[in-house]
């Protein structure tokens, strides 16, 4: 099923906002969506949640190997909003970090150098997009030296984490101007129809990632066409 970002958070609204928290995070009631949604593959959403924090690097990297195939497909997870605000506030050379299916390394690299990876590289992207070079690294501990790129953008990734103080420690290590990050305004809930393990309903909920620390010049942060945009400025030494 392909369906916008924008349509998404659409439906996002109405499950998440109108529906009782009872219903919503009852089994026997969204077992049948699941099951229609995602098949045999439905146990593997349900269970993910309980399952996530005892699973190896490799487990939790085939998790999202198998379930490929019956994710929402679409170009980027990201809104209008998001993408536009970041290729006006991307500058010098770029590494996004969590790039899926490529979307946005894409349209970055119309002018800025570009490096993207993820935990997994599919090997039509290459081809897809030859002007991108990509990688296949983990978040939790990145190859690239210390402040190797002008900008690093992480969008749609940290829910995805199991550490995420680890992660955002390694974004700021390799960025050297500005860091770029987008979440979703999501409520947490047991079941969803995704695989995140973080959930960002409320301001301060990011900025508990993002608590200041050496090299941080500036902070903003806003709900940029229904999900948060962070972006933070970088000392130059």
């Amino acid at each position: 099923m392909t369906i916008s970002r924008n349509v998404a958070l659409v439906i996002h609204f109405l499950l998440d906002e109108c529906l009782p928290p009872i219903l919503r995070d009852s089994r026997w009631f969204m077992w049948l969506p699941f099951r229609m949604l995602f098949g045999r593959r439905a146990a593997t959403f349900m269970a993910f949640k309980d399952r996530a924090h005892l699973l190896t690097e490799d487990e939790f990297r085939r998790v999202y190997e198998e379930t490929a195939a019956v994710h929402l497909r679409r170009p980027t997870d990201l809104n209008a909003a998001c993408i536009a605000e970041i290729l006006q506030s991307t500058s010098g050379s770029v590494l996004e970090v969590g790039c899926g299916r490529g979307h946005l390394a894409g349209l970055l690299a119309a002018n800025h150098h570009v490096t993207a990876c993820d935990m997994a590289i599919g090997p039509e992207l290459p081809a897809q997009f030859p002007e991108v070079a990509f990688r296949q690294e983990t978040l939790a501990g990145l190859s690239f030296a210390d402040r190797s790129f002008d900008t690093v953008v992480c969008t749609h990734t940290l829910e995805h984490v199991l550490d995420v103080h680890r992660a955002v420690a390694e974004l700021r290590r390799v960025a050297r101007r500005r860091l770029i990050v987008v979440v979703p305004r999501q409520r947490p809930y047991r079941f969803t129809f995704d695989l995140h393990l973080r959930f960002f309903p409320l301001q301060c909920m990011v900025f508990d990632c993002f608590r200041p620390g050496p090299g941080v010049d500036a902070q903003r942060l806003e709900n940029l066409g229904g999900d948060w945009y962070y972006q933070e400025d970088r000392t130059e030494e």
